[in-house]
């Protein structure tokens, strides 16, 4: 099933304070255009500058996911991105005044009701999934995580959380399906023992700290007057400490919030790989620094499939057989090179040639080392992102190329071997002008590449 991309039907604004910058912010959540993904516009410096929510911009993780691009940063960004992973939307623009995202509550509750309020709206574009194919798994020594992705038809998460304490030691979450998300995950708040806070203020961190925004454990013995003391430290009310361990001024939204706060984590660290994902995450000690190599895991492997050579069956009927393509394209022997199209789609077109040691070039290229001009494969490529655009036209059309870029040869071609052309629109066909990129595999090895740009013309009849 074709799924469209979405984005925002309508603006809207959080305001709060940093968690550890203690700043006040303002976010301006806004629509955006097909294929814009998450991105942070930081409207308070100079030039506005635009930061990507892509995991190769993470500079730091240890007390919140660290954004930085030539110079800027936006930092504790984790619960905004989970919110938007979750309430399913692709696209949005980010306007923040601050360097640190607001804490609110801690968890992404405000951030999901906002986007509620503000609605939903489907675009044109198909999004585009990673797809869980094989097992990816990372092991960081350093902090005992352990994460893995396994193939699923859903984007579904099993957490686990281990402390050495008495009152906070294994954890378990799951979530079966990422549309749950409002209402397993979102609420659930972060969390800190009371013994860390201490450490963090010396080490100025958590200025914007508060009880309304943090689950604060206490899991060791600790007088009244102690407390008291780190209260007034804190500048907060004084409290006590509940029979379970944890400080008198909240409820529990569920016995394992701890668990589903660090699942709501995972969502949106994982989110920095770039792509949806589709598959099933499984994570055990999860923390923002192992999130984030996860995240860089996947997105490598996720480019590594993007790049791969398309699997084609012989077996399998083409979608487009030389009496189909002669109807379409021009070109006659010993100039058609296109022999067959397994895959069309919107957007793409897969096709094949079957390199012989009886093509007309190889008597002068050359006699005693046969080697496929590079030329040639440059207008195969041509020829091949020609029918994805003639194929989608109604009447009479031709294509001319105007331009080429970017073009490489990475290994010659000889006979005997199949060639695959993938030819992928790089965007819209507008006013009659198609641009697209076009690779060339020899089995699982790319031969030649390069960028296209096409110009659509309507026959004379």
């Amino acid at each position: 099933m074709v799924v469209k991309q979405k984005t925002l039907k309508n603006s809207f604004k959080i305001e709060g304070k940093g968690l550890h910058t203690g700043v006040n912010v303002t976010m301006n959540f806004l629509p955006a255009p097909e294929n814009h993904g998450f991105k942070f516009k930081r409207v308070d410096l100079e030039n506005k500058p635009i930061i990507d929510a892509d995991v190769d911009l993470v500079i730091d993780t240890s007390r919140g996911t660290l954004l930085e691009k030539n110079g800027a940063r936006i930092g504790t960004i984790e619960h905004a991105l989970a919110a938007l992973t979750g309430m399913d939307l692709d696209n949005v623009l980010i306007e923040v005044n601050n360097e640190e995202a607001p804490i609110i509550d801690g968890s992404s509750k405000y951030f999901v009701e906002a986007i509620e309020k503000a609605g939903i709206v489907e675009q044109e574009a198909e999004r585009d999934y990673f797809e869980i194919s094989e097992k990816i798994e990372i092991f960081d020594e350093k902090s005992g995580s352990h994460i893995i992705a396994l193939p699923d038809n859903d984007y579904s998460l099993n957490v686990m959380i281990s402390f050495p304490s008495a009152v906070l030691n294994n954890q378990y979450a799951t979530l079966e399906s990422i549309k749950d998300f409002k209402t397993e995950i979102a609420e659930c708040r972060t969390f800190v023992f009371l013994r860390e806070i201490e450490f963090l203020l010396s080490h100025n961190l958590i200025k914007g700290g508060d009880l309304n925004n943090a689950i604060v454990i206490i899991d060791k013995e600790i007088s009244q007057e102690e407390l008291d003391r780190l209260a007034d430290l804190t500048n907060h009310p004084r409290v006590e400490v509940k029979a379970q361990g944890i400080l008198n001024n909240l409820e529990l939204h569920f016995d394992n919030e701890c668990a589903r706060h660090k699942l709501l984590d995972v969502i949106g660290d994982l989110s920095l790989c770039g792509k949806r994902i589709k598959g099933r995450i499984i994570a055990s000690k999860p923390g923002h620094g192992p999130n984030t190599i996860f995240a860089k895991a996947l997105k490598k492997q996720w480019k590594k499939e993007a790049e791969a050579a398309p699997k084609c069956n012989p077996n399998d009927e083409p979608l487009m057989d030389v009496n189909r393509i002669k109807e379409l394209l021009p070109h006659r022997y010993p100039f058609l090179l296109v022999d067959k199209v397994v895959c069309i789609q919107e957007d793409e077109i897969i096709g094949i040639k079957n390199v012989t040691a009886n093509e007309p070039f190889f008597q002068g290229h050359f006699p005693d080392e046969p080697v496929m001009p590079g030329v040639l494969l440059v207008e195969a490529m041509a020829q091949c992102g020609g029918l994805l655009v003639l194929s989608q036209q109604k009447g009479k059309f031709a294509t001319y190329f105007i331009r080429i870029d970017n073009v490489k040869f990475r290994k010659k071609v000889i006979p005997g071997d199949t060639l695959i052309f993938k030819l992928k629109l790089t965007s819209p066909i507008r006013r009659g002008i198609a641009n697209m990129k076009g690779v060339t595999y020899v089995g699982d090895k790319i031969v030649a590449e390069g960028e296209f740009m096409a110009q659509i013309v309507k026959k004379e009849d």
